[in-house]
């Protein structure tokens, strides 16, 4: 394969459940598990992608991004 048929290597970035979803919307509890979490201290390693980071962003107050 030459260089230009390899797919480009796609930033991670990696996210950790921090507080419960009881009590919150259906829709965060969903996007928590869009994001391959489910319980608190779980840690999820997902693509760098828009659609993920509007999903961080839209339950930032649950979750911290690890480095």
């Amino acid at each position: 394969m030459t260089a230009s048929a390899q797919a480009p290597i796609m930033a991670r970035v990696t996210v950790e459940q921090i507080k419960s979803p009881i009590g919150r919307p259906a829709s965060q509890r969903a996007t928590l598990i869009g994001l391959g979490l489910n319980k608190i201290g779980r840690r999820s390693s997902l693509e760098d992608t828009a659609a993920v980071r509007g999903m961080i962003a839209k339950v930032a107050h649950l979750i911290r991004i690890v480095e």
